[in-house]
């Protein structure tokens, strides 16, 4: 991640460089290290580098190393043909390396060449089965061309092998909720939450789910990784805020007929604690919608 100190660092040598100001090498270097896109203006000056005999020749070994940033920065621009001339002057300086194989395939990809693309991969991983990067492109060719179900065997078979990748686990529970795989996709968050238990996001989503499910159990589960939520992030999460009174009014409601320990799980106060917090939060930030909240609270038969 990003820190604020080097975004900041990044906008100054960047504006820098739009201004004329120099500094391109410095700035390419930076967009490399801080792992980042700035592919138009990477693409721009970069070429601008590699185009110049002088100044490329002055970059030594680094030359290669500016050769694939600008191949990357092209095909995320469609400037396929300077990516194609990028990638043809690193086959010819490494002409066994998997890495340059590895932008061969990209192109592709960038191209919608996806059968070819695909073979691509299985050869590089034929070699190298543990590459993590070909694994995810594999996953992200399979939601390019709208195949879900691809994308959640590939992600499935990642995750047999890589098993702590936390970004891999909500990817896949993210695509399993735009299916409405709604028990897969708790399962996915129960290992998140297991691994990386002081997220708030994890929790949110967790709740979000279970309340999506639904029934009793799963209703009142909700509620307390909601709860969970609002002590994580120090009572700052309105999402969660709602969705605790979200979880009380249909608990209250499957809870109707039954002896008074059950309906007491609807915990009343809770959810009056929560409605007078978001009806707060309301007044300082958002006051035009506070009618439009206490209006949804009272039909919540909260407010």
């Amino acid at each position: 991640m990003v820190t604020k100190t080097e975004e900041t660092q990044l906008n100054q040598l960047e504006n820098q460089v739009e201004n004329g100001g120099g500094g391109v090498w410095e700035y390419l270097s930076l967009v490399r290290k801080l792992k980042v896109r700035r592919s138009e203006i990477v693409l721009k000056h970069g070429l601008s580098i590699l185009n110049d005999p002088g100044k490329r020749s002055a970059l030594g070994p680094d030359e290669w190393t500016l050769y694939e940033q600008v191949a990357i920065a092209a095909m995320d621009c469609q400037s396929l043909n300077v990516a194609q001339n990028c990638i043809k002057v690193l086959k010819k300086k490494f002409p066994d390396s998997k890495r340059v194989g590895k932008l061969e395939a990209l192109l592709l990809e960038a191209k919608g060449m996806w059968e070819e693309a695909e073979k691509a991969y299985t050869s590089l991983l034929e070699d190298n089965p543990l590459d993590q990067v070909i694994h995810k492109r594999k996953v992200a060719m399979a939601k390019a061309q709208g195949k879900p179900s691809l994308a959640i065997e590939h992600l499935n078979k990642y995750l047999e092998v890589f098993m702590a990748d936390h970004d891999a686990w909500r990817e896949l529970a993210e695509i399993y909720v735009s299916l409405q795989m709604y028990k897969q996709a708790a399962f996915c968050y129960e290992e998140l939450i297991l691994t990386q238990p002081t997220l708030p996001l994890y929790h949110l989503a967790y709740a979000d789910v279970l309340y999506t499910i639904g029934g009793l159990e799963n209703l009142i589960a909700a509620r307390k990784y909601y709860a969970a939520t609002i002590d994580l992030t120090g009572g700052k999460s309105t999402r969660a805020l709602l969705g605790i009174c979200l979880c009380g009014s249909a608990i209250a409601q499957l809870s109707k007929g039954r002896n008074k320990e059950d309906k007491d799980m609807a915990a009343p106060e809770l959810q009056s604690l929560a409605a007078t917090a978001l009806e707060r939060e309301y007044k300082q930030k958002a006051p035009a919608k506070l009618n439009l909240l206490s209006s949804a609270l009272r039909s919540l038969k909260i407010s």
